[in-house]
């Protein structure tokens, strides 16, 4: 027969918890404590920290699932609604689950971890029309922003100055894997090395599709190592800079508009 806890050893990273914050364990120990300051505080969170994650699953949630209490004899506090709590009893449940499923499948597959998070990255669904999956490179943190580098291959990085919050929020550390996403809009086009400009970014390739529409065109540009990149600019912007297919090309990206974001 075989050995169940050597075919669940692939699925460890899997199932161990990220560095980023569990929002449900969060709520288990607002529950416990009555209290956001103590739950914070046991977790190694900041109040703020906290209180953020909260209105993050209030604002997602059709029902609150957290709620404030006012003056009583303990002088208020902090509660999870019984929405909350049902919400809470059907995660944990689920986790169990999937927990089940995942180490009977990794029992079946070998490298079954390796498909697996190839599918997850599938699930994503966004407007912006660039998305990019790296590694992070680097990570430097300041008062109010933070500096991120993401590696996202074929020797092209990118920079994302976001605030340290949503450093914070996000758990981001050198070497964990991280999306980047812009808007097509965002981004500006150049056929000019020398150009000089207030962009972080600047990504250079050959333009594979250019495609006009009635006001505004889409450019595609393929990097070296094999990424694309899309522009929206106008249909004058295109025909100055006499962009078609094999042309080369290169995008500005201004490090503020790179969205991260990271797997759940």
């Amino acid at each position: 027969m075989n050995d169940p806890s050597a075919a669940t050893k692939p699925l460890a990273p899997l199932l161990a918890r990220g560095k980023r914050w569990d929002h449900l364990e969060l709520l288990e120990r607002i529950d416990a404590s009555g209290s956001i300051s103590t739950a914070a505080s046991a977790m190694g969170m900041s109040y703020k920290a906290a209180w953020q994650a909260v209105e993050s699953m209030n604002n997602l949630s059709e029902q609150p699932v957290v709620e404030r209490q006012t003056g009583g004899k303990h002088g208020g506090g902090t509660r999870l609604t019984p929405y909350g709590r049902r919400v809470l009893t059907a995660y944990r449940r689920l986790e169990k689950e999937r927990e089940r499923v995942l180490a009977a499948l990794g029992q079946i597959m070998d490298d079954f971890e390796q498909y697996y998070q190839l599918i997850r990255r599938f699930d994503m669904k966004t407007s912006a029309r660039n998305q990019f999956l790296g590694k992070v490179k680097s990570v430097r943190h300041g008062p109010i922003n933070a500096e991120v580098i993401l590696d996202i291959g074929g020797g092209d990085e990118l920079a994302a100055i976001i605030t340290e919050d949503s450093a914070e929020h996000l758990g981001l550390a050198e070497g964990m894997e991280a999306y980047a996403l812009v808007k097509a809009p965002w981004i500006i086009v150049t056929t000019g090395d020398s150009l000089r400009t207030s962009a972080r970014n600047r990504l250079c390739g050959t333009v594979v599709r250019c495609q006009e529409g009635a006001i505004n065109g889409e450019v595609v540009i393929e990097l070296p190592g094999g990424k694309l990149v899309v522009a929206t600019v106008t249909n004058e912007s295109i025909h100055e800079l006499g962009l078609e297919e094999g042309k080369r090309a290169c995008a500005l990206i201004k490090a503020s508009h790179v969205i991260l974001a990271v797997g759940a």
